[in-house]
């Protein structure tokens, strides 16, 4: 692997860490000025931000204002071990018992290769968007649209399901502070705190991207406290269990000891398979390192080490945190106890009042710091899109704030459909509703169903662009950035497949109501969405005159080469770029 400019070639890659090679994107992207076949390919310098953007039809309209720590911090605080593990901890030690806590490293070392991916990609092609763009590049216009679609879909859903989620916290500080006596389940209480959340949000990432910035960098300090910090607090009050606990069972793979009373028949790898979507509906997010990149410095070497340093701290936070919280376990109490008591509340009610208020603020700004990086990456792949006429009504959508250089209508239409989410949360059937064979349970809000197509579609959509990558490289692409993989291109991009289209049959594997699984994707609802999401994305994509505006703005003049051009195919260069849109109003043949 190579990051060039910080260590220079590295094995099996021996030419120039700053030259473009001769083939730069797929055969069928029709790059701007491509070399003919057989032609010599020049070299190009990817040193200058704006002047890259520029190569790739853009003009630069952004504020490029974060460095490493801030884009580090926004995907760290998407990712959010905090919030992971205090929305999940139950379900992980339920199906899995402390033992659970070794099944972290799975998606972990799965989402690595995947960053490795991504981390390529994006030095290649740092622009905002990511997942839409780099899926445009390597295979197409209407590749790219359907896989930007998924994730930004599964985006919108996450904000709302973020926000959703702190109204519990909410409520409890509130009672803890002022004695007042609200409920977390009332459907003005979520509503309330949800939309002035919301509205915070909606401010903060229009105001700049400094001040989201500054926002997702405290809550990394705030993530430090509520992970590593809580960790020492539990171990100076005094942990009741040895090392050994956590590579017992507690024989949660048996039904009488299950907390859910799932019958694994006695198998742990069952249980396992079911226990592992626990730290799995938590790894992702560092992919949002990407999509600001039009607002990162030197976003072709920042963006790839932010990637991967946000995964793999993420993994190291939660596993310090999982770990804690399992030794602080009052010994004598069954895991079936420490979950019907209250899971994670229980656990740490033997700190101190004051230590637990604190806790409570420190959660609840973690799922705000959450929300706000996730709602800040959903809006530059909305820009994105727009950008290039792949929306209704892009010309609004694509607008930028003169004055915060911020996709401003972006982050209102996203906020307006987080809201129709959030709606969702009140939609509730009170008996079972059943359709063909898929049966919807009863007293399951709507907006829970949604929540496993967060994770789903977000896999999904890695999929897609990593399968993108390959089929890129069969056909000669090779990646021009400061960040390579060289020889282990290939290896590592297979082998993150395999990971994702497994682990992703995991997620929407529909075994029953009764089994475990139905916790996470609610049988055969989860498939539903997805194929709700995919009808609902024809007619967007056919509203949108079929992506047909896309193919303008496959250009990339600062790699112009590319192998095994097909004999005829049209050659694009890069056109003016138009002033309200910053892209160039078409390509042109010679």
């Amino acid at each position: 692997m190579q990051d060039a400019g910080a260590a220079g070639p590295g094995p099996g890659d021996l030419r120039p860490a700053d030259a473009v090679p001769a083939s730069a994107v797929p055969a069928d992207a029709a790059p701007a000025g491509a070399a003919a076949p057989g032609a010599a390919a020049p070299t190009a310098v990817l040193d200058d931000d704006d002047a890259r953007l520029e190569n790739l039809g853009y003009r630069p309209q952004l504020n490029r204002v974060l460095g490493l720590f801030a884009n580090f911090s926004v995907a760290f605080t998407y990712l959010s071990p905090m919030v992971g593990i205090f929305s999940l901890f139950a379900f992980g030690l339920g199906f899995g018992g402390p033992a659970y806590i070794w099944l972290t490293w799975i998606p972990v070392a799965g989402m690595l290769l995947v960053a490795l991916v991504f981390g390529e990609l994006a030095s290649h092609y740092p622009v905002a968007g990511a997942l839409y763009q780099y899926s445009k590049y390597t295979v197409g216009a209407k590749f790219g649209w359907f896989v930007g679609w998924f994730y930004g879909i599964a985006l919108l859903v996450t904000v709302a399901s973020v926000d959703t989620g702190v109204v519990i916290y909410a409520v409890a500080l509130g009672h803890a502070w002022f004695g007042w006596n609200f409920s977390y389940t009332s459907h003005t209480t979520i509503l309330v705190v949800t939309l002035v959340l919301l509205a915070i949000q909606t401010t903060m990432n229009t105001i700049g991207a400094r001040v989201m910035g500054r926002i997702a960098q405290f809550g990394v300090y705030v993530e430090i406290l509520g992970t590593f910090g809580i960790a020492v607090v539990l171990a100076i009050h005094g942990f009741h269990h040895g090392v050994g606990y956590l590579t017992s069972t507690q024989n949660v793979q048996h039904v009488d000891a299950n907390a859910f009373g799932v019958n694994f028949h006695g198998s742990w790898v069952a249980a396992a398979l079911v226990a592992v979507l626990a730290p799995v509906y938590i790894f992702y997010g560092f992919e949002s390192a990407g999509d600001i990149s039009e607002e990162t410095k030197n976003a072709g070497r920042q963006v790839p080490r932010a990637m991967r340093l946000s995964l793999i701290w993420g993994g190291i936070a939660s596993f310090v945190l999982t770990g804690a919280l399992l030794l602080a376990i009052p010994s004598g109490i069954s895991v079936s106890k420490t979950i019907s008591t209250g899971g994670i509340p229980y656990i740490l009610s033997q700190l101190p009042s004051s230590l637990q208020d604190a806790l409570l603020v420190l959660i609840i700004f973690a799922f705000f710091s959450c929300g706000t990086s996730v709602q800040g990456a959903g809006s530059r792949l909305a820009f994105s899109y727009a950008r290039d006429g792949a929306l209704p009504g892009s010309s609004w959508v694509s607008a930028v704030s003169e004055r915060f250089k911020t996709p401003a209508n972006a982050l209102f239409g996203g906020a307006l459909v987080t809201v129709l989410f959030i709606g969702l949360e009140f939609a509730s059937p009170t008996h079972n509703v059943k359709f063909w064979f898929i049966t919807y349970p009863a007293n399951t809000n709507v907006l829970v169903s949604l929540v496993s197509f967060g994770v789903s579609g977000i896999y999904l959509s890695f999929l897609l662009t990593v399968i993108g990558v390959i089929i890129a490289r069969a056909r000669g692409w090779v990646p021009a950035g400061k960040f390579t993989l060289g020889r282990w291109a290939w290896p590592v991009s297979i082998v993150a497949v395999i990971y994702l289209g497994l682990m992703l049959a995991n997620v929407v594997a529909p075994t029953g109501l009764s089994s475990g699984r139905a916790y996470f994707n609610i049988d055969w609802i989860t498939l539903l969405v997805m194929a709700i999401v995919a009808v609902a994305g024809v007619i967007v994509f056919l509203a949108a005159r079929r992506g047909r505006d896309i193919s303008a703005h496959l250009i990339d003049t600062g790699a112009p080469g590319r192998a095994g051009a097909r004999p005829g195919s049209p050659v694009l260069q890069s056109a003016p770029a138009s002033p309200e849109t910053g892209t160039p109003s078409a390509p042109q043949a010679p």
